[in-house]
């Protein structure tokens, strides 16, 4: 009788085993960040500076930012917000640019989910950023007309970088999604 309980027992406590080890409990992967999708921590030489190396989702997102500084710069509509920096420019001071690329490179970097404390944005929030009270390099008050063709200009940046909703909508989605996360604060009149 002891001996069945035994074997009982021991069959009882191998089934267990068996299906806890077959449960569903299956760890998934989670979904990668923003960061890692466009080009995430793989290390690669920075061409502006080829003796540094660069992380390819920073360098991706400098390009971006690069680029659409330039089309935001052209763009007529948008020219108010930006006095001081075209005075600067006018007077071949490129400190206030070079500043500018910076900021919105490390704030799209923490924003898309970059681990590297060296690409953190520690610069105003977006609402005292984007007030002339609270920043005298600001020109006015963003309305929500203007926000949307800062936003329509950071996808003319995103395409001479090679995104395109043809090519990688859901990334382009994304990409606008985060960027209207900041409209509340941004926009101010």
């Amino acid at each position: 009788m002891k001996k069945s309980i035994a074997v009982t027992a021991l069959c009882l406590l191998a089934l267990s085993l068996v299906f806890s080890a077959c449960s569903d409990s299956t760890t998934s992967t989670p979904a990668p960040t923003l960061y890692e999708r466009v080009g995430g921590t793989t290390m690669i030489t920075d061409p502006s500076n080829p003796s540094t190396m660069i992380e390819k989702g920073r360098l991706t997102l400098r390009s971006v930012v690069d680029s659409s500084i330039l089309v935001i710069a052209a763009d007529a509509q948008l020219a108010k917000y930006f006095p001081v920096l075209f005075a600067e420019l006018g007077a071949s001071n490129t400190s206030g640019l070079s500043a500018l690329s910076k900021n919105f490179t490390d704030f799209l970097c923490s924003a898309t989910g970059s681990k590297n404390t060296a690409y953190s944005y520690t610069g105003k929030s977006m609402k005292d950023a984007h007030n002339p009270a609270s920043n005298s390099r600001m020109g006015a008050l963003a309305d929500s007309a203007d926000f949307d063709k800062f936003v329509g200009d950071i996808g003319v940046g995103l395409a001479q970088n090679g995104v395109t909703v043809s090519n990688n909508k859901q990334l382009v989605d994304d990409l606008v999604a985060l960027l209207n996360t900041t409209k509340a604060d941004i926009v101010q009149r």
